[in-house]
């Protein structure tokens, strides 16, 4: 089959859209196939990006999407894709249309699943008034009384630079006393308590409710998630995942010019980092985009002399 496309970009996040834009200036043709399941919808802005501090993430997707389709070779969808595989020097993707495309490179900027603890009322506060990033929420929190559902301290040490009211939550589980003084140390409670639920009116935070009935009045959590692949893609073309950290179990392996293990196939944004912000998924976005740029250029020449 015959490429139709020079390159498909797969999400329209932050990484996708900054990917789209390199490749859209360079004159490449490229699809991209948006589901619009960027993980900071919820929120009510986006903390800490120059130029667009606070902005809504719905407004900046469309400014972004704005930008990018200004540029003729490249053509945006929304909907999804189902498969990917390789196929000769190509890629064959199977869209959730049911139509098929083929592309000499794939950028998969697909981004991760947000895995947040299953306690009741923590999923309709999610990226309000309950969050996993203190870069990102820390500002519109400060000097509030403020809790960290964790058994790591580093997330309560760090919530310090935003307020003095911090209370470490460990839900029950034990902690370790080396961990212990360090909080104790900063000033910082420990709260072991089993949890109920949280409560508040509407998407804010009132109180954590212990099972117990006893309350702890916070106007905000800081709440560790684990991060997963949101979809199959880069397992299906046999891409190489790093070792669970922090933060994210599945990240995608890439080198410093975001190619993955796969010929051809490059990842950018929150599928291969374990530091996920919106500034970060631009730079990662715009350099991988560079990158596949060369990468087709070299291919060019190698094409011209046989």
């Amino acid at each position: 089959m015959e490429p139709t496309w020079d390159c498909i970009v797969v999400g329209a996040g932050a990484a996708g859209l900054s990917a789209a834009l390199v490749l859209g200036r360079a004159r490449r043709r490229t699809l991209v196939v948006d589901a619009g399941e960027q993980s900071n919808r919820p929120a009510d802005g986006i903390g800490g990006l120059l130029g667009h501090d606070q902005r809504p993430p719905e407004e900046f997707y469309a400014l972004g999407r704005e930008n990018v389709l200004a540029y003729p070779t490249v053509e945006l969808r929304d909907g999804t894709v189902q498969s990917a595989r390789r196929e000769d020097e190509a890629f064959v993707v199977e869209l959730g249309d049911g139509s098929t495309e083929v592309t000499r490179r794939l950028l998969l900027a697909t981004g991760m699943d947000y895995r947040v603890p299953e306690l009741p009322g923590i999923a309709e506060r999610w990226g309000r008034s309950v969050f996993h990033c203190p870069f990102c929420h820390g500002w519109e929190h400060r000097d509030e009384p403020l809790g960290v559902l964790s058994t790591v301290t580093h997330g309560a040490l760090l919530l310090r630079m935003w307020t003095d009211d911090v209370t470490l939550l460990t839900n029950g589980e034990a902690l370790d006393p080396e961990e212990a003084e360090k909080l104790d140390a900063a000033g910082i409670p420990i709260d072991a308590h089993p949890i109920s639920h949280l409560e508040g009116p509407g998407d804010a935070l009132s109180a954590v409710v212990f099972e117990d009935g006893e309350r702890r009045a916070l106007s905000g959590l800081l709440a560790r998630v684990a991060l997963h692949q949101r979809a199959p893609l880069a397992a299906q073309l046999g891409a190489q995942f790093a070792e669970p950290g922090m933060v994210a179990a599945d990240a995608l392996v890439v080198d410093a010019q975001y190619r993955t293990t796969v010929p051809g196939l490059f990842a950018a944004g929150d599928a291969s980092a374990q530091m996920q912000s919106v500034a970060l998924a631009i730079s990662s976005g715009h350099v991988a985009g560079a990158m596949v740029v060369g990468d087709l250029m070299a291919a060019n020449l190698v094409t011209a002399r046989a």
